[in-house]
Parts: C-alpha cells; structure tokens; sequence
C-alpha cells in the first residue's frame, strides 16, 4: 500500500501534513521519502528538487500501518493508570521499540520478522531497533533535508491537564490525535524529533 496520507488529496510533504488528513503509523523501512526499501529512490536533491533513480511514479511502498489493535487515533481513559493498563499498554510505551510491558528492543524485531534485513546472498545482521512512525493531522510523513529522510516516532503518553490538538502532550510529543485532550486522557503523542536514520 502506497505510505501516502489516507484523506489526503496526493502524496506531497505538504498533502500528508495538513491537519485535514487522518493520522496514521508507518514504518521507517520504506514509509518516509528515500527510505531503504522505498521503490521512488532519489538520486539527488539539488535545488529542493529531487530526481530519481528509478521509476517517478511510484510512491514508497509497504510502508504504511493501520496497527494490530491500536492505531495512531487511539485515546485511551480519562484516569491514567488504569486507562493505559485497560487498553494493555503502559504510560511511555513506543510502539516498534517497547513491548507493551514497558521493555525495549535492541533489534528491529519488534517492526519486521527477523529484525528486517536479508538478502539473496543470506541473512545479514538485522537493522537496529525502529519505532513505528507517525504522521497526518498536521504532522509531517518526512524529516530532514534529503535525500535520504526519516519520521517522527509515537509513544504513549497522558494528558496532565487540558491538551489542544497540535500542542504538547508531555515535552518532546504533540497531540496529533483528531482532537483536545482532557485530564488523565492518554493517547499516542507525535515525536517533534526525528527518529534516526535506519541502520
């Protein structure tokens, strides 16, 4: 499935960041723009125009998660703890880089079978741990200069008091999540840095 922003009119940086378009989870394999298993491979970024090694009109593809249980969308509570435990998370967790118990990964196991990596030759050594990524409702699919981009990662966090949409959750992560949030309500926040490049 193309990782182009559902309710989004196209697949542009700017398309898939307007706070019209629904927020939804990618994965940092080939959801952002030049990612290591995108199809639409850019060759080179000069003048902010991007030209492409291979076929121009083909969006990254597989990138794109509608989530086992959850998505981007989901508000959990009011009433914190019990809330987040309700709805088998804890507070805090990253989805592709903790277990709902709250344990991280040192590997990609958590977003791809394997940790992600493998070629004809065999099995090489998996990728380092990704988060799932998130972006829509005002939040961008793509972060950096290019050519090669990376996302925004999601956690897990609670409202301690009245949250608007776009403002801060907690610090570091924006309420991208369709609407205000009240006390004690918890829901995934949208990282305001950029998750590291694939490795």
């Amino acid at each position: 499935m193309p990782a182009i922003n559902m309710g989004a009119a196209g697949g542009s940086t700017a398309q898939v960041a307007a706070a019209t378009t629904k927020s939804v989870l990618m994965h940092a394999f080939s959801g952002p723009t030049n990612s290591p298993l995108d199809a639409r491979k850019i060759a080179s970024w000069a003048a902010g125009t991007p030209t492409y090694a291979n076929d121009a009109t083909n969006y990254s593809t597989g990138g794109l998660n509608t989530g086992i249980g959850f998505n981007g969308n989901h508000i959990l509570g009011p009433g914190a703890v019990k809330a987040v435990s309700d709805g088998n998370f804890t507070d805090d967790y990253t989805p592709g880089v903790t277990l709902p118990s709250g344990v991280a990964a040192t590997l990609a196991v958590l977003t791809a079978i394997g940790g992600g990596k493998s070629d004809a030759a065999g099995v090489s050594a998996p990728y380092n741990v990704q988060p799932l990524l998130g972006f829509g409702n005002g939040a961008s699919r793509d972060a950096g200069a290019g050519p090669a981009f990376t996302g925004f990662s999601e956690k897990m966090v609670t409202a301690t008091g009245a949250v608007a949409e776009g403002a801060a959750i907690e610090a570091g992560f924006i309420n991208r999540l369709g609407r205000a949030l009240v006390t004690g309500e918890s829901g995934f926040g949208n990282a305001t840095a950029a998750s590291a490049a694939v490795t």
